[in-house]
């Protein structure tokens, strides 16, 4: 990066400590900085009211315990506020205008500006700060306790102690979220959730970041193909997300870490001095992009977390039929990430359907192309650090442009990453040869673990077993066959297609999976409640709603499963070929997946966590029919390219296995005809069991006798309900 002689830093240091002005007057203003928004400094310190609180809880005074903790929280809380809207504050009143490029001053005076401009902020921070700043600053040690949440492991023991186990869930859960590790804290939320008097709603995080929790609840409008709703969430995420930024960066405006050195020793002059304190702040402010992506509980922050709100939006806003802000969610995700392929695609795509005169006057936004401008400034100056005065910088980014880095950082940097793939590489050679030394071995009693729970009877006559986990090339598989008769498989298809209503489960969208094929679907409860009305014939439904329990004691039983296995999801299915819609196609009828994880397959990973259906945990197809083209069932590795096993549907034929990562599933397009299946979903957990399901056990007991029934549904929990869809 090229710097202007002779002052080598100081020009950068201008810019990036108080935007030097050229000024009226020469006398020394301090600014106003007392606000009422400011919230009032507590008359403790949270270090002495988190040690009173620890201290009570040393001698079982469990009231105290509560009152210190919440002071504690609530004191660090309004100190770290107090101290970011004084930093803020002060750094907007003494901002001045850039300096003048035309006529450039004195030396000397540009100087003298420069220092005045710290003065003015030193003034302000002075005046809006603690009096006694000292006493409410943090050790290491006890800033650590907070950010790992520890107030909260005492206060749900105290609030345990005093009866009162929904505040107790509430703070246990807050606790775990941030250590998922803490063995003893799941034990203790498994105690509480039996709890009488503790509810669903009670287990929250109270400590939630309000961007992350928006941005999840946008992901999840997003994955359920609601737009609208997607947008609204998103944004707010976006808008949060700014807030966030700003105390963060405000936070790390600090004293200065010696980091190893002793204060005593560091002799550096006073522009190295201030190099080495701005290049500190300036590096931990870039450090808040991972601190803003990353969540409680996970090892790694989010990546490239906020343009891939606009990768998101953008999509949404043409879901949702407005191709303006398509237009300026791709162009603005774009800055990051130019040479994107789909999104330059995706753009073209926007800009032909609304016209070239009128696409091309939308630019990104305005305030992420000033976030994107500054933050480029921020790493040129980090980078140029680190090359001339070897400060280190670890870029948090992925979409830092090559030419930011000076050329000889980046040809030392390559030098190392090459260095460390080469080491990487023999110690990898190194652990093949010692795992292929141990992995006969392990082989053999790894394939025997993955039946040791299979096997079991069926219990029901006709019904055989045609293939399991060896067959299938996995692990938790089955395929039986026999579950069905011709007549009932007809009787059932005759149901769907008059009982069935277009996109069922997916608000009325008629190909919720592909452009190619249309959906119909119809849950237990719809088609009972038709039946009743007439509208079916009621022993069909009837028959839908007994099938479907004959499959849950058949899963329940060849798994050997010792707890009772719940409905999560059951739907009535059929997809049938669009014909004109059929040539050239590539796509599948539903793509590969997880039923309770989300699948990255580039990454090989599936990660177990909200939009996903986490709480399943057994899931089955049982097919009506297999007089059509295409629609196979199949199994692949977590690549969702290696394919492991296909199964062909037909009448009576049903595919069960568990919900899991170890069995990605898809199924393959439906070219002609109609594939008609019921598909199931079951957890372990009754907390997750299916409402619809009681709904549906309620009216079977209202229109029939028990004796008139094949199966006599077991008792289930109606409480904690959650409806999954994902159709196989």
């Amino acid at each position: 990066m090229a710097l202007s002689p002779p002052l080598l830093l100081l020009p950068l240091l201008m810019v990036l400590l108080a935007g030097a002005a050229t000024p009226p007057e020469p006398v020394l203003v301090p600014v106003p900085t007392l606000a009422p928004g400011d919230p009032p400094l507590p008359a403790q310190s949270p270090d002495a009211l988190f040690a009173a609180g620890a201290e009570a809880y040393a001698r079982g005074d469990w009231p105290t315990v509560v009152l210190q903790m919440e002071r504690a929280l609530r004191a660090r809380a309004a100190v770290r506020s107090r101290l970011m809207r004084c930093r803020l504050r002060c750094a907007n009143a003494t901002a001045g205008p850039a300096e003048a490029t035309e006529s450039q001053p004195d030396p000397v005076l540009r100087d003298l500006w420069f220092f005045r401009a710290l003065l003015r902020r030193a003034a302000c921070l002075r005046d809006c700060g603690p009096a006694a700043p000292s006493r409410y600053r943090l050790s290491e040690e006890l800033d650590r306790e907070f950010s790992r949440r520890s107030p909260y492991n005492y206060l749900q023991v105290a609030y345990f102690k005093m009866n009162r186990p929904a505040q107790a869930a509430a703070a246990a859960h807050t606790f775990f979220v941030a250590n998922p590790g803490h063995q003893e804290m799941r034990q203790n939320l498994e105690y509480y959730q039996a709890m009488v008097g503790v509810h669903e709603d009670d287990f929250t995080d109270l400590e939630a970041k309000p961007h992350l929790s928006e941005f999840q609840l946008g992901i999840r409008f997003y994955t359920e193909e609601q737009p609208a709703a997607a947008i609204l969430h998103l944004e707010k995420a976006l808008e949060e997300y700014f807030v966030a930024d700003a105390e963060c960066r405000a936070l790390c405006e600090g004293p200065y870490d010696y980091e190893g050195y002793n204060y005593l020793e560091y002799n550096a002059d006073l522009f190295q001095a201030i190099t080495d304190h701005s290049m500190q702040v300036l590096s931990c402010k870039q450090g808040c992009v991972t601190e803003l992506a990353s969540q409680p509980g996970q090892e790694k922050p989010l990546e490239d977390f906020l343009p891939s709100h606009f990768n998101y939006l953008q999509f949404a806003y043409y879901n949702n039929g407005n191709y303006e802000k398509a237009i300026e969610c791709a162009k603005t995700y774009l800055l990051f990430f130019p040479h994107d392929e789909v999104m330059n695609q995706n753009l073209a795509y926007y800009t032909a359907v609304l016209g070239e005169n009128l696409a091309r006057p939308i630019q990104p936004r305005k305030e992420i192309q000033a976030y994107y401008q500054q933050s480029l400034m921020e790493k040129e100056l980090l980078f140029f650090s680190y090359d001339v005065f070897g400060i280190p910088f670890v870029d948090p980014d992925t979409w830092t442009p090559e030419e930011v880095i000076p050329k000889r950082l980046r040809e030392k940097q390559k030098v190392e990453r090459e260095t460390a793939a080469r080491i990487s590489e023999e110690i990898g050679n190194l652990m093949k040869e010692i795992e292929t030394l141990v992995e006969e071995k392990a082989k053999e009693s790894a394939d025997m673990s993955k039946f040791i729970r299979e096997g079991g009877p069926l219990v029901y006559e006709g019904a055989s077993v045609t293939m399991n986990s060896k067959a299938l090339n996995g692990s938790q598989r089955v395929v039986v066959d026999g579950v069905l008769s011709a007549e009932e498989c007809r009787e059932l298809q005759r149901l769907t297609n008059a009982a069935a209503s277009a996109g069922d489960g997916y608000r009325g969208k008629t190909s919720p999976h592909t452009p190619s094929e249309t959906f119909y679907g119809v849950t237990v409860l719809k088609a009972l409640k038709l039946g009743q009305e007439g509208k079916v014939p009621l022993h069909s439904a009837y028959l839908y709603y007994n099938v479907t329990e004959k499959v849950r004691h058949m899963i329940a039983s060849y798994f050997r499963l010792e707890v009772p296995l719940h409905f999560s999801y059951s739907h009535l299915v059929c997809r049938t070929a669009i014909d004109e819609k059929q040539e050239g196609r590539s796509d599948n009828s539903h793509e590969v997946h997880v039923d309770n994880c989300i699948l990255n397959a580039e990454a090989l990973l599936c990660v177990k966590e909200p939009p996903a259906y986490t709480f399943r945990d057994y899931s089955a197809i049982l097919y009506l029919n297999g007089d059509f083209e295409g629609g196979a069932f199949y199994f692949t590795e977590l690549d969702a390219k290696t394919e492991t096993a296909e199964v062909q549907p037909q009448c009576g034929r049903a595919v069960g296995f568990s919900s899991g990562s170890e069995n990605p599933h898809g199924v393959k397009a439906v070219t002609k005809g109609q594939r008609c299946a019921i598909a199931l979903w079951f957890t372990l957990d009754p907390r997750h069991s299916e409402r619809e399901r009681v709904q549906a056990d309620d009216l079977v007991k209202m229109l029939f006798s028990v004796e008139e029934g094949d199966l006599e549904p077991e008792k289930e929990s109606p409480a904690a309900v959650a409806v999954g869809k994902d159709e196989l």
